[in-house]
């Protein structure tokens, strides 16, 4: 591992003390002695866009057909997130958002754009198949509207100019053309479009203004790997320059400034079934070019180093969840638009109630609520009340994307309920279940269900147990694989889903989820 610096042996032991107080978190990048290692989250937030204003820091991320969606992300240091809101309540505009004629898996809501300009935030986001929209927010937590482009602008690159005009960059497809549409004075109307630049293979591309400079940070997916491009007019000509590439710290991000002038980049990687995750790295100039790392360590993104920005406090998104809010908390987001019919935290406080909704099996099933599972072993543990299930309800957890596995209450006859494992695989043929295991009688309402998922060996595995204590797995180790092809275009994530192949049927409670390191005793 590099360390652009020597740890103190006392610094060290203090992180030591500190990390023995937090075994149950499942990543920590902040490591408490004033420096940080990547990712700085260990989760699938993928093609990041950050932005400063004042001491702030905004991070958005796509989300696809996941709801509410395009999350964004707050920090004061760069290395401490927290979720600050979701731009989308519900996906609108395009009736498979509610999981009608197979949904929209894959698509949806791809890499969004954010600026802050004339003391409003602006996103622009392109629904995958539909014009881009430019939404807009006087507070980062909302509440955001949009307007409508007349065009489909492919991975929007939002730039506000020195003189407030306000520019879109758009890759034509993906061959690398770049576009800049000249936006109107609010940024709800293209007046102009002008091809600016081509580079073959680039997408993704970020607009920075620096020294009289502008810079293009151009992503090229072919080869996992980000070249710069400089010019001293937006027009050209550019000069361009390979940069950092998935082995030395990703292949799409830009450069953000710091409040003392500094810059840091921000880069997403792809790092298997957890998804894409962000690194972020010092940057420093050299004849003009931003480059990746340290001077005495160039071109890389590292490990460990210091902190951006000393005296902030750990701080992560929440993941675990006692249900005693009356609104869901920002951790969760459903697979396409919920059925709001058919769940509540009201009906029962204290208590995640899943109606179970009509479908043939989890891809099809509304309403199956997900989490993004974290690295490098998570393990996550539901207490439920199996009273409300009826004849036919399939309700359980499990993971969900490319690989769903689920752990299931199953009703029968005469109030009786059993367990069944079962594994699907999406496939470009489209979704096959494996039952591993049809039926295990079960006794009481109470029961606890557990995911573990351990992304270095790539396999995850259930259990439950009537006690908390004593656990039996059920149905042996199932995959766990990003597929952007036939899974979800995503990570693999924790899920809760509860359906029914007739009308009707029961519900599911959820008294709490709790997710926390795997621990390593428990890996076989």
């Amino acid at each position: 591992m590099h360390r652009s610096f020597a740890l103190r042996t006392g610094l060290a032991m203090a992180a030591l003390a500190l990390a023995s107080t937090l075994s149950s978190q499942v990543w920590r990048s902040d490591q408490g002695d004033g420096t940080y290692r990547n990712p700085v989250l260990f989760a699938d937030y993928p093609d990041p866009d950050i932005i400063r204003v004042g001491q702030d820091f905004y991070f958005v991320s796509t989300t696809f057909t996941n709801a509410p969606g395009i999350t964004i992300l707050h920090s004061k240091d760069l290395v401490n997130w927290q979720i600050a809101s979701h731009v989308a309540d519900r996906l609108d505009g395009d009736p498979r958002y509610d999981l009608k004629d197979g949904g929209d898996y894959r698509h949806g809501f791809y890499a969004a754009s954010l600026r802050r300009h004339q003391g409003l935030f602006y996103l622009a986001v392109t629904p995958v198949g539909h014009k881009t929209r430019i939404y807009r927010s006087a507070r980062i937590e909302g509440p955001w509207t949009y307007k409508e482009l007349d065009r489909e602008a492919f991975d929007p690159a939002l730039f506000i100019d020195g003189d407030g005009t306000a520019y879109l960059g758009t890759s034509i497809g993906t061959n690398g053309t770049l576009t800049l549409l000249t936006l109107n004075e609010d940024l709800s109307a293209v007046t102009a479009a002008k091809v600016a630049y081509y580079n073959k293979g680039a997408e993704g591309s970020k607009i920075i203004r620096h020294n009289g400079w502008y810079y293009l940070f151009n992503a090229i997916p072919s080869k996992l790997a980000m070249t710069i491009s400089r010019s001293r007019s937006l027009w050209g000509p550019w000069e361009t320059r390979p940069s950092i590439d998935d082995r030395t710290g990703g292949h799409q991000g830009a450069i953000v400034d710091l409040p003392d002038g500094s810059w840091y980049g921000f880069v997403m990687v792809d790092a298997g079934a957890i998804g894409r995750m962000t690194n972020i790295s010092p940057i420093h100039w050299k004849d003009g070019w931003p480059i990746w790392g340290t001077p005495d360590a160039p071109d890389r993104v590292p490990d460990r180093a210091a902190k951006p920005i000393a005296g902030h406090p750990f701080a992560e998104p929440p993941s675990s969840d006692d249900f005693s809010s009356p609104k869901l908390g920002l951790q969760w987001q459903w697979n396409h638009n919920p059925d709001d019919s058919r769940w509540s935290l009201t009906q029962r406080p204290g208590y995640m109630r899943m109606h179970a909704t009509q479908a043939d099996g989890i891809w099809t099933a509304r309403n199956t609520l997900t989490q993004k599972a974290q690295g490098p072993r998570a393990r996550a543990v539901a207490k439920i009340d199996t009273g409300g299930i009826r004849p036919g309800d399939i309700c359980g957890v499990g993971s969900f994307g490319k690989y769903n596995a689920q752990l299931s209450v199953v009703g029968g006859a005469k109030g009786t309920r059993s367990l069944r494992m079962q594994l699907t695989e999406s496939t470009t043929q489209g979704p096959r279940t494996q039952v591993r295991i049809p039926s295990l009688p079960i006794a009481g309402r109470t029961l606890w269900l557990r995911t573990d998922m351990d992304f270095e060996r790539k396999e995850g595995r259930v259990a439950y147990s009537s006690d908390n204590r004593r656990w039996t797995e059920v149905g042996g180790p199932f995959p766990l694989a990003f597929d952007w092809r036939t899974g979800t275009f995503q990570g693999q994530q924790f899920a809760i889903s509860c359906y029914n192949s007739q009308p009707g049927g029961g519900y599911l409670d959820i008294d709490s989820f709790t997710l926390s390191a795997l621990p390593a005793a428990a890996r076989p």
